[in-house]
Order: C-alpha cells, then sequence, then structure tokens
C-alpha cells in the first residue's frame, strides 16, 4: 500500500488568486489591517502561518490573532466561495485530472491531501474538479501551523482508512515548492516536484527531489514514475 499526498494550489489546480484577494478581505474586516499582502509569499506555507506573519508584520498582537481566528476563517471561508465563483472556478493544472483519476483506481494506493489550506477551503477549491471524492484522507493547515507535522497526520488517518501501517517510504509527497519538498524530507517520504506553480524547474531541481516534471501531461510517464521509481523527465 502506497500514500500519494498532493497538495493543492499550483499542483492540483490554480484558484486564479481567490484565496490570497479572499484573504485580503478577510483580515480587513476581522483585524482591520491587511499587512504587506501584495507582496508576501504565499506559495507553500499554511493559512495560519500565512495570517501570523502578515498581523505579526502590521503589529496586530498574536494573542489578538489567535483570539480572532475563527472568526477570520468563517469570513474567509465566505469570500473564498465568493471569488471562486466570481472568478468562474478553478483551472486543473494539465494531466491532473486523468492522474488523479487513474491513482484513485489503484487497490494498492491510497490519496490523500496535504496542503496549506484549512480542510474547507481545500475542499471549497476542489469541488468544482469533480476530483474530492478521489481524495480519502487529508492534513490540512487546520491541522498544525507548521507543513513539517502534516505528513504524520495524514499517514496516521491513512492507517487506520486502510488498517495497516504504512511507513514513510511508503508515502510519496506531490507539492510545486520548495517547502514541499522540506517536508518530505523531514518525514522520511518520497518528494515529488511539479513546476507548475510559481517555482520553474531549475529552481526546484536545487532541491533536489527524487522526481520532478514540468508539469504532468504525460499522464502516462508520470504514472510509470510514481509507481517504479523511474526517472520522471
Amino acid at each position: 500500500m502506497r500514500l500519494f499526498l498532493f497538495d493543492v494550489d499550483g499542483t492540483l489546480v490554480s484558484a486564479r488568486g481567490a484565496g490570497r484577494r479572499a484573504i485580503g478581505r478577510a483580515l480587513e474586516a476581522v483585524y482591520g489591517a491587511t499587512g504587506p499582502i501584495a507582496t508576501y509569499d504565499f506559495r507553500g506555507k499554511t493559512d495560519p502561518q500565512i495570517i501570523f506573519d502578515l498581523m505579526g508584520t502590521a503589529g496586530v498582537p498574536a494573542s489578538l490573532v489567535e483570539e480572532r481566528l475563527a472568526s477570520f476563517y468563517d469570513r474567509y471561508l465566505q469570500d473564498l466561495s465568493d471569488e471562486i465563483r466570481r472568478g468562474g472556478g478553478v483551472a486543473l493544472m494539465p494531466g491532473v485530472a486523468e492522474l488523479v483519476r487513474r491513482l484513485g483506481a489503484r487497490a494498492d494506493a491510497v490519496l490523500g491531501l496535504l496542503t496549506g489550506n484549512i480542510e474547507a477551503g481545500a475542499k471549497i477549491k476542489l469541488e468544482p474538479t469533480g476530483l474530492l471524492p478521489h481524495f480519502r484522507v487529508g492534513a490540512y493547515g487546520s491541522d498544525a501551523a507548521d507543513r513539517a507535522r502534516l505528513p504524520a497526520v495524514a499517514a496516521l488517518r491513512a492507517e487506520t482508512l486502510a488498517r495497516r501501517t504504512i511507513s514513510p517510504e511508503r508515502v510519496v509527497i506531490i507539492g510545486d515548492t520548495p517547502l514541499d519538498i522540506a517536508c518530505a524530507r523531514a518525514f522520511g517520504a518520497r518528494a515529488v516536484s511539479v513546476a507548475t506553480g510559481g517555482h520553474p524547474v531549475e529552481e526546484l531541481a536545487a532541491h533536489a527531489p527524487d522526481l520532478l516534471f514540468a508539469d504532468f501531461g504525460d499522464v502516462g510517464a508520470v504514472l510509470a514514475a510514481l509507481l517504479d521509481g523511474q526517472p520522471g523527465q
């Protein structure tokens, strides 16, 4: 049994900036400030990390950020749904739909999400794609602000689902940022990178992932590499 954990933004879909806009509106409504949201690098960060970073820079005390976090998330989820609806939904990355469906149909694989999005936010972004039912487990920014803690959460949930132990070397973490690679390394999982987010192939290659793809357009080659450890390019 292998566990394949996919990041969401930049790996599976593009929400066309809906998340950043929704976070900005919710921050202004709940905390009265947005911090340097226009220049802040969201890539690979968890939602709580983003919020605490932005509000810390804006001078909002961490205790107040924590006190109002539930209210922030309520407003953010409402704004995210509105943003995605107004923006025409989300865009799937090349090959993702077929890759997810083919992997999800395998009896020897469990598909899951490992994302910095809070769980409800991830589901809002993936619901329009029709792929959400293929992801049987997940670990989210709502589980931990530190991304490195999320693989253990997802693996435990997968073990409960599969009723068997899944060792770290049987876990594959798939993402589009160097932080996804670091997350996989910290857990002892295989790191798979795809350059469909904001990081080009050359930048990702410098972090030495186990497999690296420009995109998932050649689904057959990607599947062969994921399942057999063959070179991905």
